[in-house]
């Protein structure tokens, strides 16, 4: 906290989590095994502090340069869509 500024409550989580498209697929280096996760360049969109690389980056000698995903920059939006479905529950329950 002492080297933050700026902190504030994060908003409509659950709006920014319902963009984010989860899939199913495999890489190329293993075709049998199926995984799931996430397109980078989709996530940018959403969280762009959760990616690193450029979409279709190459080098200079036209090699491509992959994107990642840090998936731990995640947690904290899905945390706080978590916290706002659980309000949304509790209030129907009160109901």
């Amino acid at each position: 906290y002492r080297l933050k500024e700026n902190v504030k409550e994060l908003e409509d989580a659950l709006e920014r989590l319902k963009q984010l498209n989860v899939k199913r697929f495999n890489f190329k280096s293993e075709p049998s095994k199926d995984v799931d996760g996430f397109i980078a360049h989709e996530v940018s969109e959403v969280v762009p502090e959760a990616i690193n690389g450029q979409k279709d980056e190459v080098d200079d000698e036209g090699e491509p340069v992959y994107q990642g995903i840090d998936q731990s920059k995640l947690v904290p939006l899905l945390t706080a869509a978590l916290k706002e479905l659980a309000l949304k529950v509790e209030a129907l329950e009160k109901q």
